[in-house]
């Protein structure tokens, strides 16, 4: 079986394991690479590759850092070029949504995300060691693929409308930050459809990520998405 760990989910930075004991794909990199390393230590000599999904710093800050340390980066091609920084070019491999790669005991099917980045992409993936397959999505307002035969889906779950029109008669955020949530991020409404789109016959756990801090609630999150899926779910 696979496992899903997480060292850290949010604005603040994300940073997150799988693991099906065979090898290791870390996915993200947004927190100091010190920190992924020491996280991530026991499973350090089995890691593949770092997956990453575009380039705000919440999710690559430490992608130079990796490559520094050997551990090869895979991202597309605008991600990277808003890492321009990254040493050892050698450690970069250039992915496109839509072309499949091996990477360790992993096929990685890199799909589009709609997020205000140069090329953003989630990741579909699938263990030849679990036979498993995992689904990888952030910072995304919309999926335009379905998907079949799902294990594990990790999944943004960002704000709720209420919550976010909350946060703003509360004055905790600007209007102005309304329109972007909407067209860059998922919420619990857009998690539903996703679900409701999508074959969830064989998913046996569902991991939401990337909570925001003023416009979410995470008891309310997962008793949601367990009613709609009725699957076990894990708020990270």
């Amino acid at each position: 079986m696979i496992e899903v760990k997480c060292l850290a989910s949010g604005s603040a930075g994300d940073a997150y394991a799988i693991d099906d004991g065979e090898s290791v794909l870390l996915l993200e990199a947004g927190i100091p690479a010190k920190k992924i390393l020491s996280g991530f230590l026991p499973l350090l000599p089995r890691v593949a590759g770092c997956l990453i999904s575009h380039e705000h710093l919440d999710h690559c800050m430490a992608a130079a850092g990796l490559a520094s340390r050997g551990i090869d980066l895979y991202a597309t091609a605008g991600t990277f070029a808003g890492n321009p920084g990254i040493p050892r070019p050698y450690r970069k491999h250039v992915v496109r949504a839509g072309e499949q790669f091996r990477l360790g005991s992993w096929t990685v099917l890199p799909f589009q995300t709609k997020h205000d980045a140069a090329e953003p992409c989630g990741y579909l993936v699938y263990s030849h060691t679990a036979q498993e397959k995992l689904l990888f999505a952030t910072d995304t307002y919309y999926i335009p693929n379905t998907f079949r035969s799902l294990n594990i889906v990790m999944v943004e779950c960002n704000y709720s409308l209420p919550l976010l029109n909350e946060s703003i008669a509360a004055g905790r955020i600007p209007e102005s930050m309304k329109p972007r949530l909407l067209r860059s991020h998922f919420g619990l409404e857009n998690v539903k459809d996703f679900i409701l789109a999508n074959d969830m016959s064989t998913v046996r756990h569902i991991y939401l990520l990337h909570l925001s801090g003023n416009n979410s609630d995470a008891k309310l999150f997962k008793r949601e998405i367990q009613r709609v899926a009725g699957k076990p779910v894990t708020v990270f």
